[in-house]
């Protein structure tokens, strides 16, 4: 975290079209309608703004008036506090710990791993591929129990699958009869008003469809 010499007048969010880490942030800005400037950046040419802002060669940054902020997580749970409404965290402290604990699973679990799918080496995004499947598999029978994530609400949980499920026909990971509860979880996702806004054009040409 930085803070600017120069107040910025509005909130800015730095976001590749094609990141689900910075897709996800976008979900919340949508799902909470946050009015913010997102200036789509090409890491191998970024503007000379994010340079000085940010030193760490990555997005999503957000930059709210003098205060600057990286990592997805940590922007998500910002703007949830920022902005309280509508809540996208349980408000009692054994199930705020709970979808904390998830979100840090699908962090470690998945999105630390997602850059192997783009590696070059075959086998090791295979077994990728296979970690999420099988994650997914096994997250079945949690999802048919609640229309979102063990509860009845839309939460943080959902912002951070959301991008992972839109982009498995892009990974390669084909989601077997089993995981039926998955595909109608993702369905409920996608058809929401907010997802749809927080696509980029290269997302909106991703498909979505498992």
């Amino acid at each position: 975290m930085a803070t600017l010499a120069t107040r910025r007048p509005a909130m800015t969010l730095y976001s590749k079209p094609e990141c689900p880490l910075s897709h996800r942030v976008r979900i919340v800005l949508a799902e909470k309608n946050i009015g913010t400037d997102v200036i789509d950046v090409d890491m191998s040419n970024p503007p000379e703004d994010l340079i000085d802002l940010h030193t760490y060669d990555s997005v999503p940054v957000l930059v709210d008036r003098d205060l600057v902020l990286y990592n997805s997580q940590i922007i998500m749970e910002y703007l949830d506090e920022r902005f309280p409404h509508p809540p996208l965290m349980p408000v009692d402290p054994v199930s705020r710990a709970r979808a904390r604990i998830m979100l840090h699973r699908i962090d470690e679990d998945w999105y630390s791993i997602l850059g192997d799918l783009e590696s070059g080496d075959e086998a090791r995004a295979e077994q990728v591929r296979k970690s999420i499947r099988d994650g997914l598999i096994m997250m079945a029978p949690l999802l048919a129990k609640k229309p979102f994530f063990m509860s009845d609400e839309f939460a943080l949980v959902e912002c951070s699958l959301a991008p992972i499920l839109w982009r498995l026909p892009v990974y390669g990971v084909e989601l077997p009869p089993q995981a039926k509860a998955v595909k109608d979880y993702a369905d409920r996702l996608f058809g929401r008003e907010a997802f749809q806004a927080s696509l980029s054009e290269i997302e909106k040409e991703m498909g979505g469809r498992l």
